[in-house]
């Protein structure tokens, strides 16, 4: 007859040690999930490998070799480093990065949340979101030739001016004709006055006033313009102001001939006492009326603005407005990613806690800003780190939008990299001094998001 297994156990034999040892006190040896160490190790051993070679050989070698001269023979110690903080060029450089550091990351950051926010509302939110986001498909040097052709000077080739031309020309009427002037002379009934054409004696209604101009360049006769008409007498105070030229010679000086043109859109004023009493504006054929006009004497003149050059928009790609304009360019490729990012942010805020702030009677600002910015606070910091991390590296654009007479004006780190140390500078001693204190200006940032995942991930 065999024990049963659940019956009562044998008291411990002598010497034993007193006490028995059971499954549950025996330790448990750990298994490991996942591949061993070993095949673990003989897959990022590759990846290992080409870090080194790519990443950290690199970095220790510019560390090395910042620590000489342009040609690599001679130490120079820190040298390099006291280069870049005391010449006039490299602190310009520096100055341009901390514009870019400042105003790129704020601006892209706020346009991305506010088109994250609105196109929470708007019913083709899925087709905006596409147009703006489509910049991230091209390149920065694409983008920079995209962008040298927006901001070229001539409105005729460039967007930009030529928008702003349109706007202007739609307010103002005045048509300039630069190096124009009077016809002067003993005969000449007007003179110059400063920079102004003024008439020699006194007008009034019922005399013509005829002003000659010469100097007119072809290329700048407006295609409006046609044949001179002399004014006639009237109850109004009127005149003409043509060019005073005849094609091929003939002509009387100072008279209009049937072949000379009127110069249109010109402001003419009638000046009385020193003031300004009347305004009129010359039509095609150069002719000008006075309208509603007191009885009186006054001198007609034709101001200096009409001799000034036609307003043509603005020099973007000039010293003054060169960073601007490159940073407007950053704005326009970037803005799309922040605004994907923040919008996917938005979408993970929990709407209870929107509709309570409502029902609470809080209005959609009150609601933005107490509830949706803080939710969003996370989202908001990591677009706004990244977006420095690469306004630090900038460089494509600048190179390629800056024309070459303003890019020390334009310079930023990145590109003062290239330029001293293949761009013609030949100096990889202050490159590689440039390349280290540009990975240290970027160190802390990378530094804060990789921190700032690993909360998140915990």
């Amino acid at each position: 007859m065999t024990e049963r297994l659940d019956g009562p156990q044998a008291p411990p034999e002598p010497g034993s040690g007193g006490s028995t040892s059971g499954p549950a006190d025996t330790p448990r040896k750990q298994r490991r999930l996942g591949p061993s160490p070993v095949m673990a190790i003989a897959f990022l051993l590759p990846a290992a490998l080409l870090l080194g070679i790519w990443v950290i050989y690199p970095i220790v070698y510019s560390i090395f070799r910042s620590l000489f001269d342009a040609p690599g023979d001679g130490f120079v110690g820190l040298g390099n480093y006291l280069t870049i903080f005391t010449d006039g060029a490299m602190l310009k450089t520096i100055r341009n990065n901390l514009i870019w550091v400042v105003v790129a990351p704020i601006v892209i950051t706020t346009l991305g949340l506010i088109f994250a926010v609105l196109t929470e509302r708007i019913k083709w939110a899925t087709a905006f979101k596409l147009i703006v986001f489509m910049p991230m498909a091209v390149s920065l040097m694409a983008a920079g030739v995209i962008f040298r052709l927006v901001y070229d000077e001539d409105p005729d080739k460039g967007v930009a001016n030529a928008i702003l031309t349109t706007v202007h020309d739609t307010f103002s009427s005045s048509q300039g004709y630069p190096e124009a002037r009077p016809r002067e002379g003993d005969q000449s009934a007007v003179a110059l006055d400063g920079g102004a054409v003024v008439t020699k004696q006194p007008a009034q209604a019922g005399q013509p006033v005829l002003i000659p101009i010469v100097g007119v360049k072809p290329e700048i006769m407006p295609a409006a313009a046609q044949p001179a008409k002399a004014a006639t007498g009237g109850t109004e105070l009127s005149g003409t102001v043509w060019f005073d030229f005849t094609p091929g010679g003939g002509g009387a000086p100072g008279a209009v001939d049937a072949t000379e043109k009127g110069l249109p859109g010109m402001t003419v004023e009638a000046v009385s006492n020193g003031q300004v009493a009347g305004t009129a504006t010359t039509a095609g054929d150069g002719s000008f009326r006075f309208e509603g006009l007191p009885a009186g004497s006054y001198v007609v003149r034709l101001p200096q603005s009409n001799f000034e050059a036609a307003y043509n928009g603005l020099t973007w790609l000039g010293p003054t407005l060169i960073t601007p304009a490159i940073i407007f360019a950053f704005v326009w490729v970037w803005a799309g990613f922040a605004m994907v990012l923040i919008a996917a942010g938005l979408a993970a805020i929990p709407r209870d806690s929107l509709e309570a702030a409502r029902i609470d009677g809080a209005t959609e600002w009150q609601v933005f800003r107490r509830i949706t910015v803080p939710l969003l606070s996370p989202v908001l910091l990591v677009v706004f780190v990244t977006m420095i991390i690469n306004t630090l590296k900038v460089f494509d654009l600048v190179f390629i939008i800056a024309p070459a007479s303003v890019q020390p004006e334009a310079n930023v780190v990145a590109l003062e990299m290239w330029r001293v140390s293949f761009g013609g500078g030949n100096n990889q001693g202050l490159g590689s001094a440039l390349a280290i204190f540009l990975l240290i200006l970027v160190l802390p940032f990378m530094i804060m998001n990789i921190r700032r995942f690993r909360r998140e991930d915990t």
